[in-house]
């Protein structure tokens, strides 16, 4: 995987640089269209490599698609945080009945709870089934 991963970079490297070779003449990035930045006062308008454009316009599109997808699923990450919530809150009701039901309060309640074969407080001996003796 590992190896893949470094193909791809260098072959993504090579196609940059390539891009970037075969651009480098200049060009007039204008932030308003035919002299309307004249009427607004000051200049509107930088020179820049056509590759720094090219770059700058992916990076500036993928920055805009996080963004965009970032909002776009607050609603899932609400539900998700609501359903985390919700289960927390359950598994502690579920932790507080299992304490509660563990250890019955009354002896006579232990004695008819307990399964039918075995008296009541008989644990096994490690590595048999027999109750212990007394």
């Amino acid at each position: 995987m590992r190896f893949i991963r470094m193909v791809f970079v260098v072959a993504l490297a090579l196609i940059l640089i390539g891009i970037a070779l075969a651009n480098r003449q200049s060009v007039t990035l204008s932030l308003f269209p035919a002299d309307a930045g004249a009427f607004i006062g000051g200049r509107w308008s930088v020179e820049l490599p056509l590759f720094l454009v090219i770059f700058l316009a992916v990076a500036f599109g993928m920055l805009a698609g996080l963004i965009w997808e970032y909002l776009r699923e607050a609603q899932y990450r609400r539900e998700a945080r609501s359903h985390r919530a919700q289960a927390a809150k359950l598994e502690g009701e579920v932790g507080q009945l299992r304490r509660q039901h563990a250890n019955p309060r009354d002896e006579v309640l232990a004695i008819v709870d307990a399964p039918k074969g075995k008296p009541a407080g008989a644990t096994p001996v490690a590595g048999t089934s027999l109750p212990v003796t007394r």
